[in-house]
Order: C-alpha cells, then structure tokens, then sequence
C-alpha cells in the first residue's frame, strides 16, 4: 500500500475505551482499534500503550512518514488550551495536558476536543447530520455529553467548555450523585450506567418478577436491562421508559435554547432502538414549548460504532496539520514533521 498521500489519526476516548483510527483525506477510516481507557493507573502508560496500537496500525498500512496530525475527543477537552481539565469518567487526576502529551510522544501536531463535539463534527461531516445547520449531538455512553451546532458552527464557549448538557440537573430534589460533584444531573439517569443503577433501584423497590432478579445486583450492565426488555420483561422496559422520559423532558428544555431542527443519538445506548425512542419521543413532545411541537426531529447516528467520534476527531487532526497546531506543538523547536 505504497503512496504519498496524506492521513490523519483520529482518536476518540471514552469513559470505558479508546477507539483509534488511521483516516485518509476523503473521510474514509482505513483502520481502527481500541485500547480500554482504564487500564492504566498511569496517565503516561495509557500513551505509551496508545501510540504502540496506533503505530502498529501506521505500520500496517505502510503509512509511517505520511500522518500529519492527530485530532482527538475526549471528556472535559479544552479546545482552546489541549488540556482535559476535569474527566470525572476517568481514571486519572486532572488536568491532564493530553493534546501536549500526545504531541511530544509522536512528534506531531495535535488538536482536541470534547469527545462529543467530535462526534457532532463526524455527524456533520459524514453523517445523519450532513445539510443540517442547526442540530443538537447527544452522546450516550458511559456519561452523556453533547456538541451543539449552531448555523454550522460548533459552539465552544468563551472557555472553551460549552455543551456540557450531561450535568444539567434534572432531578432538583434528592438527585444521584454525580461524579462531577453535584446531584441529579442528566447523566446519573439517561448515560448506561444511569440504566443500570435504575435497574438497580427498580429491583429493590418493587416486587415484579424480573430476569434480572437472576444477575447479582451489582453485576447488572444496560446490556443486561435491554436484553432482558428485548425477552419482554416488563420491569426491565420499565427502566427504559423511565429514561425516556427523562432524556425526553430534558431535549424539551435543551430545544428553547438554541431551537435545533434535530436531535442526534450517539453512543450505546442509542442503538437501543424504540425501546428508548418511543417514551423520549413522547415525552419530548409532551413536554415541548408549542411553537416546536412537531417541528424537531430524533435521528439516530448513521455512523457505526465511533466511528462519527474517530472521523470527527480526525477533522482535527486536518486542522491541527493546516495550522501547525499553536494548541500543542512537539517540545522541539523544529517544524511539525509527519510520523517517521
């Protein structure tokens, strides 16, 4: 696979993995892997063991001295400064200069964001949310996150952190914890852990028969809830219709900020299908202030597993090469060179 052309690493970190991948200029991922983001208990481990995979890949398609950039998404990600400032989904103590980090040990330019704005990027670019100006991502995995897009601009604040709708608190009175230190936000009730501690907190207060009554408690996952709801058990679609509300009543709310034509679901939870589209439809629209009735669209992601964060992240990594990158350069004074 011998060329000249140019390609771009697009990372994407989750709470739970690492998904990384090698992108060519059309948008096409040519290869990708995953690493689990909590492996390590060593911010520097992690790199170590992420660069190793990302350059087996480089190597594998015979592309070493033809990457120019990394673009990545990542929790609490500061476009603006390349530090993740505050992952309360990872392992390590924060601030983290991620974006310098990566660049010292690939000796490339890299930019970064928040794992959600990347995959509102990615969608934009390459998927559901291709012609749509105004529109809303949602990510939902082991938090929710979100990247807001307003006349085809992401929106990223003064400081660089706007779009945490995750931590809008929605239960006001006696809400979950949350790790980011406060109660009752969005992502305690509607991200996959926030299913399974519904799950949790529905076996111990009712008496309905359940498959779940089979799991110990403290092993159940939201792949166990939506299989089960997927058998027909009625308390396990029960936790999905409780998270539909929720996530429904709080798009109600997210829709008089900034009147998005759609809604876009990413994540794990998303491919839940009607088992969670249909109450947060509902609930949506039941909710909705009137002069939107009807006019917001639910879209699922038409991008397969992250990839919509990994070509969202790579698009970074374009810009990251175009600019040289003046948010995290290599620690040497010499010109940004590609990976040898």
């Amino acid at each position: 696979m011998v060329n000249s052309k140019p390609y771009v690493i697009g990372i994407d970190m989750g709470g739970t993995n690492t998904v990384f991948g090698i992108v060519d200029a059309r948008g096409i991922v040519l290869a990708s892997n995953s690493i689990k983001t909590r492996k390590h208990a060593n911010i520097n481990d992690y790199i170590d063991e992420l660069y190793e995979e990302t350059m087996r890949l480089v190597r594998q398609l015979d592309v070493e001295g033809k990457i120019f950039g990394i673009g990545v998404g990542a929790p609490n990600a500061n476009y603006f400064t390349g530090m993740i400032e505050d992952g309360v989904n990872l392992p390590w103590p924060t601030p983290i200069p991620f974006a310098q980090m990566l660049s010292d040990k690939f000796g490339i330019p890299v930019a970064i964001t928040n794992d959600a704005n990347a995959a509102a990027i990615g969608e934009m670019t390459y998927g559901a949310a291709r012609g749509i100006k105004d529109f809303i991502m949602i990510t939902l995995g082991t938090g929710v996150g979100s990247g807001i897009v307003i006349n085809g601009q992401l929106v990223y604040g003064h400081d660089g952190f706007a779009g945490e709708l995750g931590h809008v608190v929605v239960k006001r009175n006696n809400g979950r914890l949350c790790g980011c230190g406060r109660t009752g936000c969005l992502e305690t009730y509607c991200s996959a852990t926030g299913v399974a501690r519904t799950a949790r907190e529905f076996l111990e207060l009712r008496e309905d028969p359940s498959l779940l009554r089979n799991i110990p408690i403290e092993d159940i996952t939201s792949k166990d809830v939506y299989d089960a709801a997927m058998a027909g058990d009625k308390l396990a679609q029960k936790v999905f219709d409780y998270t539909g509300n929720i996530l429904g009543e709080a798009l109600a709310d997210f829709t008089v900020f900034s009147s998005p034509e759609a809604f876009v679901l990413f994540g794990g939870l998303a491919k839940s299908g009607e088992l969670l589209l249909k109450p947060l439809r509902e609930s949506m629209e039941r909710n909705m202030l009137s002069i939107w009735k009807g006019k917001v669209k639910i879209i699922p992601s038409e991008l397969k597993e992250a990839d919509a964060a990994v070509l969202g992240a790579s698009a970074l990594g374009w810009e990251a090469k175009s600019a040289n990158s003046t948010m995290a350069q290599p620690s040497s004074t010499a010109p940004a060179a590609p990976i040898a």
